[in-house]
């Protein structure tokens, strides 16, 4: 069930985040710790975590691509709706990542990975954000498979 709130983005420290008010924390969860979130901010999707805070509400950390995204920053009162996000994450194999593992005739020995090591190499990569650091990281993982065939 999605729960909307208003907020204003605020700095904490060097991060940008709102306070999610008490209520809608206390429906999403009867645990205590990390919340995990996925939501829209104005019209903007993001999958994020809600951090607990001692003796105060949780707090959502606004990133970059959540401000890019939304057109948004510090100051600015925005509308979020947010729920549970209880789906485990899901980490394909990145587009470049296969192209080289298919061209080295690599991809077998990449399944032959634990799923947790294929899932972190994907993560990873997935994550990175110019073409010279993922051909770098694509290549590392290259020679360490061609090193164990």
């Amino acid at each position: 069930m999605p729960f909307s709130f208003t907020a204003v983005i605020y700095k904490n420290g060097i991060n940008l985040c709102v306070d999610v008010p008490l209520h809608i924390t206390n429906a999403i969860t009867g645990k205590k710790g990390f919340i995990k979130i996925r939501g829209t901010l104005r019209k903007h999707f993001f999958q994020q975590t809600l951090v607990p805070v001692a003796n105060a509400p949780y707090r959502l950390f606004v990133n970059g691509i959540m401000l890019k995204g939304a057109a948004v920053g510090e100051g600015d009162r925005v509308r979020f709706t947010i729920e549970p996000d209880e789906a485990p994450p899901e980490y394909p194999i990145p587009a470049a990542l296969l192209l080289q593992l298919k061209r080295h005739k690599l991809l077998q020995a990449f399944e032959s990975l634990t799923p947790s090591r294929q899932k972190e190499i994907n993560r990873y990569i997935g994550a990175l954000k110019t073409g010279t650091v993922i051909e770098k990281n694509i290549s590392k993982v290259i020679t360490s498979l061609k090193m164990k065939t």
